[in-house]
């Protein structure tokens, strides 16, 4: 093989993959602050995830420092600051901390400087100013919701992004280019003192000057006031209060709706209301429905509200199969909802209004006068353009073929409000002292207002019975079809008002960092366009085959964007509605040939990155372990296999893989259902271009001799978890395909990737096989009899056959050494239920691995009487020299258990595995628990 010549980053070697994944979970919990609250996208990386691959990309690994760091156990000691360094960088509460931001950048500085064979500065403003000068900018091309290019950023180095979506775009734009460019300005508005912010009340009071981007989010905050006071102005009267039993007044909430269509039955012919459900909140401590009454008169459906639970019809009236008609009872298919529809003839009928009250919600029955002021004319300047045939948007099967039909009147005309008031503020905000360009950074922030509001205003906005407000429209990539919807009322101070939404952008744009290099964000189409001089580092997030038809969806903003910024930004709106036929899908409604449409595109963009890219510097990709089809020789993922195709051909080496999770712990839906939770980044280097061919029998060999050593790493070393070994497997073994210019058959044809990747996971297995023989005799036999019983009896003689076959002391030996039980015949394993907990640690010496598995496993589950890590330690220090063996048996069990699709006990012991460094370092605390045992 070539010499290398470049130095292993941190990321081709280890990573600390459990903290990694565990903070990327605990980030999707954050509502306030956090960037992704800016504006909606899709399938976001997260930013402790991007935060690490970024650092461990520019990083050296102390194996390729061998003049600073000479023996093994030095340099896996500074593995492990380097790892310890990454842990504290992920958590998001300390995603802004100076001095440790500061530490970070130094790291990567001192790798930069490395290769040029310089001393990096030590000073945190040295090392900014030295990493703007010497480091290659970090570029993604598919950026998104710009999480990479933000977290690029924040580690000190020059980030560039580039989307072919103009929503994608100015995205980014508000992340990376407009606050580093107005940083430590004071606000321009009056009610400001420039000198600098008061924090604090009372004696405690005092004046700070303005720091990062606060009188940024000052001023987002005084012009989004002002526009809500001018457009309460407008329109407030559209939008009254509703008058309580004592005759008092209370503040609208939200307005609940139902869609209605007239009842096929001509002896009925009643407005049939379409609802999910009659419950309005399922709060244990306010629980309210909608009791429905048939008007023969009024030929109408009316609602009174009921303040108990009892007598709550258990179904509503609208659902998958069809709908039912209250008045008659007479069922109708969903296709007669449809055709009534796009006839127009489906209607909306207010069911509930819900007010402000003391410290909880009021639910009041529906009154002619709040209905009668929400029918208004539709207002002139709405957007006009049509929804692209697309699944996503269920709207499109009931006649709203248009964007401006997924909202009522009202909504438009609040809409349309804030459009027109955007460019009133503009010019107010030059008359009190802003620059064009400040003017135009804050009315971007205010145009993502109107669209975050549009998401909240539209009717297919929902009521949330559980916690009693109103959700948005895109709970995630589509827009299902809502029957009963929530109309927010948008002057409330409740969620999903104006206001509201002013709050959760000013709260992201504090909290981005500014002391930072500068950001860029293109406009560009991938396949043809790579920005970044001097060959970028690369890492990316591209589209996922066919899963997300983000130009489609993102129309939605598009269109508000477009009325709101099109003067401001006209460069990224020329278009009429989002570029699609450039966009790197396989939509089989878009492209007569999708996935060819795909996959040519794919490789476009890698050929183009391949021939840009750094060659000193691996690439990370992100992607999704999703698309899975049945063919005759079994379970295939088509996105995946045409992802690594791409990269091979394209001339990558793939040198990593890393599985990131962000779902909760244990999994179990990723584990059942390969979801998206679980993305994978490959890590590639641009292969020699003297790299030679090889035959698949080479290749097969290579893949022997070194595999086992590469799986040992992975479970022993970087203690990969079970559920993520097969993708972190990939890497090593993708590292011997790929390294080879060509992989042929004796015929000289291509061995394609689907094959290599078969040949991988025979190794794995194998490998596994191989872990079963480091067992002890009786763990032996208890996995045979388990893969053949489970925990189900057998014949006595059966079980004696195998324990010789394994070599295994006699089946009364078992029973007495209390693995398995015996009786009339019949032998069964012992279930962890069954062990005796409760004994003294002493009693527990010189346990099998199985038994000790099987303790250590009940104590990480949940229940009475389990002390998690602590008694887990206490088991293993009970087992002596036979601990090793107990995580590769965990390992061994959780993929017994993942073949059977039993996802509760694959999860246990894939956490033993999870757990074990933790077990591991509490073995030596001596104040562990002390009470354990067995039967």
């Amino acid at each position: 093989m070539p010499e290398q010549t470049y130095r292993k980053k941190l990321i081709e070697v280890d990573l600390p993959l459990n903290e990694i994944n565990t903070q990327s979970r605990r980030e999707k919990n954050i509502a306030i602050g956090h960037p992704a609250t800016l504006h909606t996208w899709w399938a976001p990386r997260p930013l402790a995830a991007c935060r690490a691959v970024i650092f461990a990309s520019m990083v050296d690994d102390p194996s390729s420092c061998p003049e600073e760091f000479p023996t093994p156990a030095e340099q896996q000691a500074e593995r492990q600051r380097l790892h310890d360094l990454i842990k504290r960088l992920t958590v998001w509460r300390d995603s802004n901390n100076a001095g440790l931001l500061a530490e970070a950048r130094y790291e990567i500085a001192r790798s930069v400087a490395r290769s040029l064979g310089q001393t990096a500065p030590t000073d945190p403003a040295g090392v900014l100013d030295y990493l703007r000068t010497n480091a290659l900018p970090i570029y993604d091309p598919f950026a998104g919701r710009g999480s990479i290019p933000l977290e690029a950023q924040r580690l000190g180095l020059k980030a560039i992004a580039s989307d072919l979506n103009p929503v994608a775009v100015l995205i980014n734009k508000a992340l990376i280019e407009l606050p580093p460019r107005f940083a430590n300005q004071p606000p321009v508005n009056p009610d400001a003192d420039p000198l600098g912010m008061t924090t604090g009340k009372g004696k405690k009071a005092k004046q700070i000057p303005w720091r990062g981007a606060a009188g940024l989010a000052d001023d987002i905050r005084y012009y989004g006031r002002w526009m809500r006071e001018r457009a309460f102005e407008r329109i407030g009267h559209l939008y009254p209060k509703a008058k309580l039993s004592d005759g008092s007044e209370a503040t609208v909430i939200a307005w609940l709706w139902a869609r209605t269509i007239p009842c096929p039955n001509p002896e009925c012919a009643i407005p049939m209301p379409l609802l999910r459900r009659f419950q309005i909140t399922t709060k244990k401590t306010n629980r309210h429905w909608m009791k429905p009454s048939v008007n023969r008169d009024q030929s109408a459906i009316e609602f009174t509200v009921q303040d108990h639970d009892h007598d709550v019809p258990t179904a509503g009236t609208a659902g998958a199969k069809g709908v039912v008609c209250i008045a008659c009872g007479g069922s109708s298919p969903l296709t007669y909802v449809r055709e009534q529809a796009k006839r127009g003839a489906m209607k909306a009928q207010l069911i509930t209004t819900v007010v402000e009250g003391d410290r909880q919600r009021v639910f009041l029955p529906p009154t002619p006068e709040h209905a009668t002021v929400s029918a208004v004319a539709a207002p002139d300047g709405y957007p006009h353009q049509a929804i692209p045939k697309t699944p996503k948007i269920a709207g499109l099967a009931y006649g709203m073929n248009h964007w401006h039909q997924l909202f009522t009147n009202r909504q438009l005309t609040a809409l349309t409000t804030f459009c027109t008031l955007l460019v009133d503020v503009h010019e107010l905000m030059k008359r009190q002292g802003a620059s064009e360009e400040y003017a135009n950074a804050l009315c971007t922030y205010l145009a993502f207002a109107i669209d975050k509001s549009a998401d909240a205003w539209c009717s297919f906005a929902r009521w949330q019975s559980g916690s009693d407000k109103v959700a948005p429209a895109f709970a995630r990539q589509a827009i299902p079809m809502v029957w009963d919807f929530a109309e927010a009322n948008i002057f409330s101070n409740s969620s999903r008002n104006w206001m509201a939404q002013i709050d959760y952008i000013t709260a992201v744009v504090e909290g981005l960092p500014t002391d930072v290099n500068s950001g860029e964000a293109h406009q560009a189409d991938a396949t043809t366009t790579i920005h970044g001089e001097g060959g970028p580092i690369i890492v990316t997030d591209p589209p996922y085959y066919d899963n997300i038809n983000y130009a489609d969806v993102a129309d939605f903003f598009y269109v508000w964007l477009r009325e709101s910024l099109r003067d401001i930004y006209p460069s990224l709106f020329t278009g009429m509605l989002t570029p699609k036929q450039e966009e790197m899908i396989a939509n089989p409604i878009r492209f007569e040939r999708p996935r060819e449409h795909f996959k040519d595109l794919l490789h476009a963009t890698l050929q183009l990155i391949r021939e840009r890219c750094s060659p000193e510097f691996p690439s990370s990709i992100f992607y999704a372990y999703k698309q899975q089809e049945e063919e005759e020789e079994g379970l295939s993922s088509t996105g995946w296999d045409t992802m690594l195709t791409a990269l091979v051909s394209t001339g990558f080496q793939i040198v990593g893989t890393w599985p990131m999770r962000t779902e909760r712990s244990n999994r179990a839906n990723a584990m059942q259902t390969n979801s998206l939770s679980s993305s994978v980044v490959l890590v590639c280097r641009p292969r020699t271009e003297d790299a030679r061919s090889a035959t698949r029998r080479e290749f097969l060999t290579a893949l022997s001799d070194e595999m086992p050593d590469a799986l040992k790493h992975l479970t022993r070393e970087n203690h990969i978890a079970p559920v993520d070994l097969a993708q972190a497997a990939i890497g090593p073994g993708m590292e011997i395909y790929s390294r080879y210019s060509r992989v042929e058959t004796i015929g000289g044809d291509l061995v394609p990737v689907r094959e290599a990747l078969a040949a991988i996971n025979r190794v794995i297995a194998e490998y596994d096989k191989q872990q079963q023989g480091e067992l002890d005799e009786a763990t032996r036999f208890c996995l045979d009899w388990l893969e053949q019983h489970g925990y189900d009896e057998g014949e006595y003689g059966d079980a004696e056959q195998l324990a010789r076959a394994k070599n295994a002391s006699s089946i009364d030996a078992l029973a007495a050494a209390g693995l398995v039980r015996s009786g009339s015949n019949r032998v069964s394993l012992i279930q962890m239920e069954d062990y005796d907990h409760s004994l003294e640690a002493s009693s527990l010496l010189g346990m099998t691995a199985w038994e000790g598995c099987l303790r250590i496993a009940w104590h990480l589950g949940s229940g009475e009487g389990r002390r998690g890590v602590a008694g887990a330690a206490q088991v293993a220090r009970a087992m002596e020299g036979n601990v090793e063996s107990v995580e590769r048996l965990a390992r061994i069990l959780y993929n017994h258990y993942d073949r059977r699709g039993d996802s509760s006990n694959a999860v246990l012991f894939n956490t033993v595995v999870v757990e074990w460094p933790a077990i591991v370092e509490a073995m030596d605390d001596p104040e562990q628990g002390q009470m354990l045992g067995r039967t």
